[in-house]
């Protein structure tokens, strides 16, 4: 049959009932190749249409096209008509019952442990009315060494304990928290009583107990007639509060450049009540910081009278105290990333 004697109107109505009567989306394809696919009817006129007159080829072209369409249209319902109907199916066999508790999809998050140890510490200390303060770790070897009272000659200076940069001469990464102590005492007016926690670095070799940088915090207080028995109040309250109990202290003569006199703190263990454990090695005893009367020459350096103001200063670090609380022996664990241990503190 030519093209120009072929009824497309009876290719429409024949399409039309097809489509209409099919219920299967696999058979719907089938039949979409039928009547559009490289093979159909359709297609057969369009090649045709290449040998139609020029006065015919328009007229024609249009016929063909809108047949197409008009089928194309069919299979589109079709199939919408079909995937409406295994939709409903499926929402009538699996419904959800919206008042029933989500299911968690991702890992609930939970604070390092490091971030609980410092946030119990400084709750304790704001109660007894400590301000937190912070400062830079780049420092000077001014607010490092020179200004805490630290001789030329302190080992300390050397570079075997301490990280220099190439920035500029005399700057390092900080060895402790105490030059924020100096920073405060220059910047704001006496009485003051202030507490630091932060990152700090030391030429320490790796093992279970030490790393190149680890967390320290500080307490500082300065006013009229303080003395070792305020220090010791202080430090017996916070652990008191630290570890939920009547913990026994006792404080050992040491020496720091910076405060004279000095002593380290032992507390009773927690753990055993000083009946001796693994923990503290069978001594009953753990050296948890150091402490320790503000010298002279500090107060004096930083522009304080110190025949008129006293102070103290204790310092602690903060993964030994994590690692006492929560019984953990190697202080790696603490940044080695593992999330099944980092999965065992709660928010």
């Amino acid at each position: 049959m030519s093209l120009s004697n072929f009824d497309f109107a009876d290719l429409i109505k024949k399409a039309e009932i097809s489509f209409a009567e099919i219920k299967d989306i696999h058979e719907l394809e089938q039949l979409r190749i039928k009547f559009l696919g490289d093979k159909s009817e359709i297609k057969q006129k369009q090649k045709e249409l290449s040998g139609a007159s020029a006065e015919d080829k328009p007229k024609l072209g249009k016929i063909i096209n809108n047949t197409k369409n008009e089928i194309d249209n069919f299979f589109k319902e079709a199939k919408n008509k079909i995937e409406t109907k295994l939709l409903n199916q499926k929402l009538n066999t699996e419904k959800i019952d919206i008042s029933l508790p989500g299911i968690n999809a991702f890992p609930k998050a939970n604070l390092h442990p490091l971030s609980l140890i410092t946030a119990d510490i400084i709750e304790i200390f704001k109660r007894l009315g400590f301000s937190l303060l912070d400062g830079p770790e780049i420092e000077t070897e001014y607010y490092n060494f020179t200004a805490l009272n630290t001789p030329e000659n302190h080992p300390a200076r050397d570079e075997q304990d301490t990280f220099y940069t190439n920035i500029a001469p005399h700057i390092l990464l900080r060895s402790q928290t105490s030059p924020i102590q100096i920073r405060a005492l220059e910047k704001y007016g006496l009485p003051l009583r202030i507490m630091s926690a932060g990152r700090v670095f030391r030429n320490e070799e790796t093992n279970a107990r030490k790393l190149p940088f680890f967390h320290q915090f500080e307490i500082l207080c300065v006013e009229k007639n303080i003395n070792f028995s305020h220090l010791k109040w202080t430090l017996q309250t916070f652990l008191n509060q630290l570890f939920g109990q009547n913990t026994e202290i006792r404080l050992r003569p040491d020496f720091f450049p910076f405060t004279e006199p000095s002593a380290e703190v032992d507390a009773q263990c927690p753990f055993c009540k000083g009946k001796g454990c693994s923990t503290c090695g069978n001594r009953g005893w753990l050296e948890l910081l150091g402490c320790g009367l503000v010298d002279p020459n500090v107060l004096e350096m930083a522009g304080i009278n110190s025949k008129e103001y006293s102070g103290f200063a204790a310092g602690l670090g903060l993964e030994r105290f994590a690692m006492l609380k929560y019984g953990l022996s190697d202080i790696r664990e603490l940044y080695a990333g593992d999330l099944r241990f980092l999965s065992q503190f709660n928010i």
